[in-house]
């Protein structure tokens, strides 16, 4: 039987059913997947029950998989596999996080407005996070079209983004919620690296923002003046016009394309239950300043 597709909007988000990622997948299985994936950007598979093996294992079809930031810091005892990204609130225990405890701090920046590993020289292509545990309430992901909000720009705005180039730090995110705590290893592993503000997408052809939180300056731009332009960016992006907000079910996987979203996790009660969520990032084919021809990227 083949796959099932629902679209939740005629061109972004879109469920998918009568599949079982864990299993092997055939190749009309998989160019199905990668199609819908191309067309609607956000991918929602109900009732996927993933080990953290075989969710790597369909996670690598797509290409190879980024290594977890907190191996950056060698005193940081890693929940789960390198190769996944610990989007909980649970300690090695699986108990509840201190309020004050590094990693909690560290992921509330998950609920600002961005794009994973935008801080990355060779960013991320896709994302894939699989509900293991949810809250009763709360704990929504939000995602923003970035293809509908470059298009829904003025012309003189699209004129003046072209060519423009950002620099992304993860501490620019994590600077903007007060969070400081980074040893030297990590100070260096996340110094800024450039990346486009418009990108064309090489499968389907269209342009798309590239902005997030991780963006604090502009190349050749005055501090003030880019930063008012990212902002002025993620506000235009996250417009009710261009967000899809998905209430997560226990073993929902949910796929999306890093090069043209943004997302944020909403806020739950992260002191009274549980949230269990695993994410395998896809590396993209190479940096973004290359993709678009700018010599940028070989500074």
């Amino acid at each position: 039987m083949a796959i099932a597709v629902h679209a939740v909007t005629p061109d972004f988000v879109a469920e998918i059913g009568d599949v079982d990622l864990a299993r092997p997948l055939g190749a009309d299985d998989l160019g199905a997947i990668r199609a819908a994936f191309t067309k609607y950007a956000v991918l929602v598979f109900p009732d996927q029950a993933f080990t953290d093996d075989s969710q790597l294992d369909f996670a690598r079809h797509f290409g190879p998989l980024e290594t977890t930031v907190f191996k950056a810091r060698k005193d940081h005892k890693l929940r789960l596999h390198e190769n996944l990204a610990d989007v909980s609130n649970l300690d090695t225990e699986n108990r509840v996080l201190e309020t004050n405890d590094r990693q909690r701090l560290y992921n509330l920046g998950n609920r600002l407005w961005h794009t994973d590993s935008s801080f990355k020289r060779l960013p991320a292509y896709c994302s894939m996070l699989h509900a293991r545990s949810i809250p009763p309430i709360g704990g929504q992901t939000e995602f923003a079209d970035m293809r509908a909000a470059y298009d829904a720009l003025p012309e003189a705005m699209k004129r003046k983004l072209d060519g423009l180039v950002a620099y992304h730090s993860l501490m620019t995110s994590r600077a903007r919620l007060g969070f400081s705590d980074f040893d030297e290893n990590e100070r260096k592993a996340f110094e800024p690296v450039p990346q486009v503000l418009v990108r064309r997408l090489p499968d389907s052809g269209r342009m798309s923002l590239y902005v997030a939180s991780h963006a604090g300056a502009i190349r050749g731009m005055p501090d003030a003046e880019a930063r008012q332009l990212i902002d002025e960016l993620i506000a235009h992006g996250s417009q009710r016009q261009f967000v899809h907000s998905h209430r997560w079910r226990v073993n929902d996987l949910v796929i999306w394309d890093d090069r043209c979203t943004m997302h944020r996790g909403m806020d739950f009660d992260d002191q009274r239950y549980k949230r269990d969520m695993r994410r395998a990032t896809v590396s993209d084919v190479a940096p973004t300043c290359e993709q678009m021809g700018l010599a940028v990227a070989a500074e």
